[in-house]
């Protein structure tokens, strides 16, 4: 049976009280009270209920964190960045993985509004979340990660994907390459979206290959039907990395050879960029940072929501060139 409270308070032969201020206000009590109450609490194995005693103070020491797709090498990075912030200030990180459905993103929310937790950090599977409205109009701040906010009053972080896709686009059109195909994620999802327009600004025309989700598997079959189909295409640009290793792997199994008889670029810049067979080209966004910023600026309206001023902060995305492009 759990040790409680009370119990500390009859071996130490102290009030509950005086209990209760050694564990959250030690300097109202007297140094050898402070003693035999300490000297209590080990005896007996006290563990404090730390959430009990959050929601009596009306102050949570935990954050939600909700992405796209938590096997994604990006967003565990993002990830840490919002850890890293999140350990320093002694919170607690909970996440939570949406895997891009928005009725398992809605259910997350509900749980972290339950659990109340300080503030909540996501990646919406669309714009306009009703749910998300819902959080923040009761008191639960937030901030977009990977996104940017189309209202004023609340915070984003995120990348010009519109830069980046054009980045992707001048870069393969330096390399003389003239049948360029997109292979993308839902487009529904903003940044698949805002890659694709870059991308048309620098090139013009491509052929879009629309795929259920941000996966290294769907990225093959798409690529796969393409080669399949005997498509003309000499360069491929992938919405994430994920997709562009899928590209990878089915160019290998038809023989097509990467870099000379199709040009290949993913986005993110994930470590295992650099380590695929054919080292891949990408555009790098700083994800770890991301994170870093997008949990400084929660913690900022958490602790000041009446003087805390809203920011839509926009990192710039690097092209990196490996092999794949060469």
């Amino acid at each position: 049976m759990a040790v409680s409270i009370k119990d500390v308070a009859v071996r130490a032969g102290v009030s509950v009280g005086t209990v209760s201020n050694v564990l959250n206000r030690p300097a109202k009590v007297a140094p050898a009270t402070r003693e035999l109450v300490l000297a209590a609490i080990e005896e007996l194995g006290f563990v404090r209920n730390s959430s009990a005693a959050q929601l009596r103070a009306g102050a949570s020491r935990s954050l939600g964190l909700v992405v796209l797709d938590m096997a994604n090498p990006f967003f565990q990075d993002v990830a840490k960045g919002v850890e890293d912030v999140a350990t320093e200030l002694g919170y607690a990180v909970l996440l939570c993985n949406s895997d891009e459905q928005a009725a398992r993103e809605n259910w997350y929310l509900q749980v972290l509004e339950e659990q109340r937790v300080r503030g909540v950090l996501i990646t919406p599977v669309t714009a306009g979340s009703q749910r998300l409205d819902v959080l923040r109009h009761r008191g639960t701040p937030a901030v977009l990660v990977d996104r940017t906010a189309s209202q004023a009053d609340c915070c984003s972080v995120g990348v010009d994907d519109i830069a980046g896709g054009e980045l992707a686009g001048a870069h393969l059109k330096s390399l003389g390459r003239k049948r360029i195909a997109y292979i993308t994620g839902p487009l529904s999802l903003s940044q698949c979206a805002d890659r694709l327009t870059g991308l048309r600004r620098a090139v013009g025309d491509v052929e879009v290959v629309e795929t259920p989700a941000l996966k290294a598997g769907f990225g093959y079959a798409a690529a796969r039907e393409l080669f399949d189909n005997g498509s003309a295409i000499d360069a491929v640009f992938c919405a994430n990395d994920l997709l562009a290793l899928g590209v990878l792997r089915a160019a290998v199994s038809t023989g097509r050879r990467v870099s000379e008889d199709v040009a290949l670029i993913g986005y993110d810049d994930i470590e295992f960029a650099a380590d695929a067979a054919v080292p891949l080209s990408s555009i790098r966004q700083p994800a770890i940072q991301i994170g870093r910023m997008a949990a400084q600026l929660l913690l900022q309206e958490c602790d000041s929501p009446d003087d805390h001023a809203h920011q839509q902060v926009m990192f710039k995305p690097e092209l990196v060139v490996r092999e794949s492009t060469r």
